[in-house]
């Protein structure tokens, strides 16, 4: 279990981008073709799959944004999600 839970969440939201990237290398797409496709920008997108928003500052999209990247990638949210991190409970 972490003892920071600022940590969990970044290592969390860096699993998050790896598993974007995969998807997306998978799909054979760019990353703008994924961000147009899911209407975002594409420096938002390419911000997903290094697990920031801001720089320093862990990655937290929105349902909605999850939701259409995974349709765009063909993959169900589920799967660009990863395991429950240790420390989740200290995000409260």
């Amino acid at each position: 279990m972490h003892d920071d839970p600022n940590q969990a969440w970044e290592q969390y939201t860096a699993a998050l981008g790896v598993a974007l990237a995969r998807a997306r290398a998978t799909r054979g797409l760019s990353q703008e073709q994924v961000a147009y496709a899911a209407g975002i920008a594409a420096f938002s997108y390419r911000k997903l799959e290094k697990g920031e928003s801001n720089p320093g500052t862990p990655a937290n999209p929105r349902l909605r944004t999850l939701v259409a990247l995974a349709g765009v990638l063909g993959v169900p949210v589920a799967a660009l999600l990863p395991p429950d991190p240790d420390g989740v409970t200290a995000w409260k």
